[in-house]
């Protein structure tokens, strides 16, 4: 009888133990692992940890001040310099402390990748902030060998992505978001290991949804990407997409033809090129029931998100005007209706 109380006493405690160690377990973990959104940080000059830890909770970085100082306290001992950081939102409390020790400034070395653009785009902004030539920088990317010795350390690379018809084996896998870099004489592995590890956090949240074909759904959101303006028509247009390819029919999305084109969305594509036979152009008659042969940009997580989560509806059929507000179509006859009201109304896109 009197070992009841201590062994009550233990179980209180081991109780409050767990308790502590998951709550601490969600103070250190990242606010948003969707919201990949670059928050830049200024840190000035003699500005206290406390005034530090103030900033990044305003700018809903971290979950608490309090911990974020005892961390400091107890396991980092370096002063922080004055710089300018760029963090987001997938970020832990150990990570973002560890950027804030040992990141550069923005003085140095930083290139913000956008969502939505080509590979060939990111080679020249490397070319244009590092000491990496463009024509090596394209020579690469196009290298399958390069590509492939990151297969067995990615997931989410597969031996898809060493299919010859694909012109970049790592288009649609650089994570797009803002880097620094420690000098301009960082070497494009470094910043491509940078890239896909970044690539690698976001996509962790969908592995047990996407591991067996990441290839497709990395795919999907390309087009979805630059197809659609929001999250919520992208995940739309993802449902008609899956509905055109169950039906057996072509993607219909030009913007795949551009790319199969290596053509900007700025330039002119004649109807004869539209039905042009590439893996990539889903417009062409051979392409029913097919995903292009690869990505065609580095899409976003939101589009990533609305790959892996479409919208199920009954439509076929879709079209932006100029405005990029989208119509929504069941059959060709009311698709072709929409189009031939937005051109008597002029506010057909082309």
């Amino acid at each position: 009888m009197k070992l009841r109380k201590p062994i009550k006493i233990i179980i209180v405690l081991t109780i409050l133990l767990v308790l502590t160690g998951v709550f601490y377990a969600y103070l250190i973990s990242p606010v948003d692992k969707l919201d990949n959104t670059p928050i830049k940080v200024e840190v000035k000059r003699g500005a206290s940890t406390k005034q530090i830890a103030k900033t990044l909770k305003e700018d809903d970085l971290i979950r608490s001040e309090i911990l974020f100082l005892i961390e400091m306290k107890l396991n980092h001992h370096k002063t922080l310099k004055a710089a300018t950081y760029t963090f987001d939102k997938t970020m832990n409390l150990n990570e973002i402390i560890d950027k804030l020790e040992n990141a550069t400034s923005m003085g140095e070395v930083q290139i913000t990748f956008n969502e939505g653009e080509r590979i060939t785009t990111f080679a020249k902004q490397i070319a244009d902030k590092t000491d990496n030539h463009y024509d090596d920088i394209i020579s690469t990317l196009k290298d399958r060998e390069f590509a492939k010795k990151y297969i067995e350390k990615y997931w989410f690379l597969t031996d898809k992505i060493l299919d010859n018809r694909i012109y970049y084996p790592l288009e649609g896998y650089l994570a797009p978001n803002t880097y620094d870099f420690t000098n301009k004489q960082v070497p494009l592995e470094s910043i491509i290991e940078t890239m896909l590890d970044q690539e690698e956090k976001e996509l962790e949240v969908y592995k047990s949804k996407i591991q067996n074909d990441p290839h497709h759904y990395i795919t999907m959101a390309s087009i979805t990407e630059i197809e659609g303006t929001n999250s919520t028509n992208r995940k739309m247009i993802v449902g008609i997409f899956n509905n055109r390819l169950k039906a057996n029919m072509n993607l219909g999305s030009d913007v795949t033809t551009y790319y199969g084109l290596q053509r900007s969305l700025k330039e002119k594509v004649t109807s004869e090129e539209f039905a042009e036979t590439n893996a990539y152009n889903t417009r062409s008659a051979n392409m029913g029931g097919k995903m292009p042969i690869g990505p065609i940009c580095n899409p976003s997580v939101e589009s990533i998100d609305a790959a892996v989560n479409p919208t199920s509806n009954s439509y076929y059929f879709f079209v932006a005007d100029k405005n990029r507000k989208i119509y929504y179509s069941k059959n060709s006859e009311e698709h072709n209706r929409t189009i031939a009201r937005l051109k008597e109304s002029g506010d057909w896109l082309w």
